[in-house]
């Protein structure tokens, strides 16, 4: 075999490596992403963005403004107003005008959105670590690290 040649395929995969990557990561993604939607819809009758919106809410217990909200979940704020509307109609959460500014609404969990996601939550999590089950512990901290610096770098460009 020509060592030219081999030399020069290697090159061409070097610089298709990082298309690759991207690939293989979007895709595994996509493929966790399915399993998450497909059992929040069995389990809870319930949709990978309601389940992100009720935990950004969760982990903020005095509760978000439309606009933190929106920036948190990376969608439109007439993508937010819609799916809060229908939390709200739920009884899941609580939708408030600030007193000092009645331009801008609040939302919070009531009790009954806190104990929904109190029982997904864990079910969430149980998913995911299946789809990962394939991994050693190690393997899952070293990913997590090199993933860590593919978001600081992707965040420089």
């Amino acid at each position: 075999m020509d060592e030219t040649a081999t030399s020069e395929t290697g090159a061409a995969d070097d610089q298709l490596l990082p298309l690759r990557v991207w690939l293989a990561l979007f895709g595994s993604v996509k493929q966790i992403e399915a399993v998450v939607r497909t059992n929040l819809r069995e389990s809870f009758g319930s949709t990978l963005p309601r389940f992100d919106l009720l935990s950004q809410l969760y982990r903020s217990p005095g509760g978000l403004t439309m606009g933190e909200i929106s920036a948190r979940l990376m969608v439109t704020n007439g993508n937010v107003t819609g799916l809060i509307a229908r939390l709200v109609e739920e009884g899941l959460v609580d939708r408030l005008q600030d007193s000092d500014d009645r331009r801008v609404q609040w939302v919070r969990l009531t009790p009954k959105g806190d104990k929904l996601f109190s029982s997904m939550a864990p079910a969430n999590q149980a998913w995911v670590t299946e789809a990962m089950s394939a991994m050693s512990d190690d393997e899952l901290r070293q990913l997590h690290a090199l993933l860590t610096k593919l978001k600081a770098s992707a965040v420089r460009t």
